[in-house]
């Protein structure tokens, strides 16, 4: 889309900034006020597990609707925010995985090994998490000119990782019986995953009319 005076400038949104990051910083001010006034519930290490579990999944997803949010807006400059988003995605990520491995298994590497080949959530949520690592070290600008279109390839995964962890939540939610906020973020992902193959299905079709014999068979 042409620049036109009603678009945001890359300044105006980096003003926005700290207001955004407050927001994200908002689930670990919750659990701070909670923990003073005493409503962890009746047991904290699994209410702060799986909340920070819920908010790593919650960052993933606004990290995925800022770029269809920018294109439905017509303000590129909001892609500053996405990186913040899913930094913030990766330290939530982290406080649940640390939260297990302390909690749970009390920081034993052979018992947290055991756990991840015999359960198989415990499976799934490494996988996403060791797929999300190399997109979080590699979120800079530095790495995206080093990288190149290897780095767009790399942080494709963030797709899969996001599917991988609606997975992992709909497994952890399955011995509850209890699917309603698994599925909910199923279905604003696969929300999510349709723009994107939309947008993909118009670009190639741009494509092929401004360049007809890329259409030939």
């Amino acid at each position: 889309m042409a620049a036109t005076s009603a678009n945001w400038t890359a300044r105006q949104v980096g003003r926005v900034k700290p207001l955004f990051f407050t927001l994200m910083l908002y689930p670990l001010a919750r659990w701070l006020w909670l923990g003073y006034a005493g409503g962890l519930s009746a047991n904290p290490p699994e209410f702060l597990i799986r909340s920070s579990g819920v908010w790593a999944l919650v960052a993933l997803l606004i990290t995925l609707a800022i770029t269809p949010l920018r294109r439905l807006l017509g303000q590129p400059a909001l892609v500053r925010l996405r990186r913040m988003a899913g930094l913030f995605s990766f330290f939530y990520t982290c406080l649940h995985l640390f939260g297990w491995a302390l909690w749970e298994r009390g920081l034993s590497l052979a018992s947290m090994w055991q756990d991840t080949m015999q359960r198989t959530f415990i499976t799934v949520g490494m996988v996403a998490f060791v797929l999300l690592v190399p997109l979080a070290l590699t979120s800079t600008r530095g790495w995206m000119r080093r990288l190149g279109l290897l780095w767009q390839r790399l942080h494709r995964c963030v797709y899969l990782i996001a599917m991988l962890s609606v997975w992992h939540f709909w497994l952890v939610r399955a011995g509850k019986n209890d699917f309603a906020e698994p599925y909910t973020y199923g279905a604003v992902l696969a929300v999510l995953l349709a723009l994107r193959l939309v947008y993909v299905f118009r670009r190639r079709v741009a494509m092929a009319a401004s360049d007809p014999a890329r259409a030939a068979p």
